[in-house]
């Protein structure tokens, strides 16, 4: 579910991080208003013409190291809370020729991108072990024979689904040398699952996951879902115990979001009562503390332990694009241009927008994205930093933009005065930082962060 790298917004508010006529006291009466995973989000994309060369674009990044996605953008039934670009297809042959695309694409982009190694190798969707083992083991040639992946000093992450997790699939990923294999769960209440129509028994989940015990992982991320219908505080923890019963290293806890092009829709939501969801996060905040995680965002907590130890990893800082992006759905950054396919939802938009990438015969410039002004360069650099424990130091800021994030956003200040974030001495520099309560209000804070420009831009984004 988690998609490396990325802020996603699913909702809108009245306030814009250029037009501070709604204080952040009033956001904040509503914590659960939009999900930022990246910046700016892909509603805000748009047709770029002229298409831009990638060639120009990647030969003025900057970075030490590039961060490799591949999006597989097919899974085996769609969820009820899901707008992710995904396709339900189960079919070898509709398989096949998308990895066939995927590779004729990073033929063509390879040349592009040689300039700098890969700190980290991400394969997500979708459900990427929905592939057969022969195309799964491609996707890892086509990363390591055309791109120029070193497994060694690389981190490798995978997202799978309990019931797409067999033997000889994961005997693969061990081999490939993954890292990391990232599996939603969301639920361990049958009910509660067919509430958000995935069709997924208890059974299921406890026999995947007992599989994935046996191959020892260095990471095991799994993800739970709070605010589903008919849950509460005591289904929650149930679910969240049997997750802490198989140890893993990572839990992401997700809110539920429904919007309008869901299967689920808000108005389902609205009809189960009040809303409790902030009560289900503090509950499991405070589990996840006493058992030894640390919080490192609002969804992400996380044993403090050596990974790698195995590995000698090329460094990778957050803050840093040169994100690659092969397959159709997946995004690629360069610190100046965003660039996508199109993005739908509904079955048939993206069975269209799929067909119309395993056609195409070239794909050597960014026709769909957004080019980041100066200004949200900046916004995008604080957001970045400061949804995340390690916080914004504004010394890096300043060091990138030449001028005080005080001084350009001052009103970053009504953070510290509601008491959602501090500024830290942290060895010679100053560091803004969320506190504990903060954390817990991310999504209300990054929704006030967006720009009035990119949130226009956002509510002009007509879904199909």
């Amino acid at each position: 579910m988690n998609n490396p790298s990325e802020f996603t917004t699913t909702g809108h508010s009245a306030a814009s991080g250029s037009n501070r006529a709604t204080g952040l006291r009033e956001v904040l009466t509503l914590p659960y208003r939009s999900y930022l995973y990246s910046y700016p989000h892909k509603t805000a994309y748009r047709e770029l013409d002229p298409p831009l060369p990638l060639g120009p674009l990647w030969e003025r990044e900057n970075t030490d190291t590039y961060f490799l996605y591949m999006h597989i953008p097919f899974c085996a039934a769609r969820c009820g809370f899901c707008n992710l670009f995904t396709l339900p297809d189960r079919r070898d042959d509709t398989h096949e020729r998308y990895v066939d695309a995927l590779e004729r694409q990073a033929k063509q982009w390879a040349p592009l991108t040689s300039r700098r190694p890969y700190s980290r190798f991400a394969i997500g969707g979708g459900t990427p072990t929905l592939l057969n083992e022969v195309q799964l083991n491609r996707l890892f040639d086509i990363a390591e024979h055309v791109m120029g992946l070193d497994p060694a000093h690389a981190s490798i992450s995978i997202e799978t689904s309990p019931d797409t997790v067999t033997e000889g699939k994961l005997a693969l990923l061990k081999e490939r040398s993954v890292d990391r294999v990232s599996m939603g769960i969301q639920s361990f209440i049958e009910a509660e699952a067919a509430a958000i129509y995935r069709p997924q028994k208890p059974q299921e989940v406890e026999r995947a996951l007992e599989k994935l015990a046996r191959y020892d992982f260095p990471l095991l991320n799994l993800d739970l879902i709070y605010g589903l219908p008919g849950q509460t505080v005591e289904s929650w923890l149930y679910s969240l115990e049997r997750v802490l019963s198989y140890e893993p290293g990572e839990i992401f806890i997700y809110p539920l979001y429904t919007r309008e092009n869901t299967i689920v829709k808000p108005e389902d939501i609205q009809r189960q009562g009040p809303d409790i969801r902030m009560e289900l996060y503090t509950a499991a905040r405070e589990t996840l503390k006493s058992r030894g995680y640390v919080q490192y965002s609002m969804r992400r907590f996380a044993k403090e332990s050596s990974l790698h130890a195995s590995k000698e990893l090329l460094p990778y800082s957050c803050q840093e694009e040169g994100m690659v992006g092969l397959g159709c759905g997946a995004r690629s950054y360069t610190s100046e241009v965003h660039y996508a396919s199109k993005y739908g939802v509904s079955y048939k938009a993206t069975q269209s927008i799929i067909a119309d990438y395993v056609a195409a015969e070239r794909y050597d410039v960014a026709d769909y994205g957004i080019v980041l002004s100066r200004e949200e360069q900046k916004r995008r650099f604080i957001l970045k930093a400061l949804l995340h424990r390690e916080g914004l130091t504004l010394d890096d800021y300043l060091q990138r933009f030449g001028s005080e994030v005080m001084t350009d956003y001052a009103w970053l200040s009504e953070l510290l005065t509601e008491g959602m974030a501090v500024i830290e001495q942290e060895n010679e520099h100053q560091v803004l930082r969320l506190t504990e309560e903060g954390l817990g209000y991310s999504d209300a804070i990054g929704d006030w962060l967006i720009s009035a420009e990119i949130r226009e831009q956002m509510e002009g984004f007509v879904f199909s």
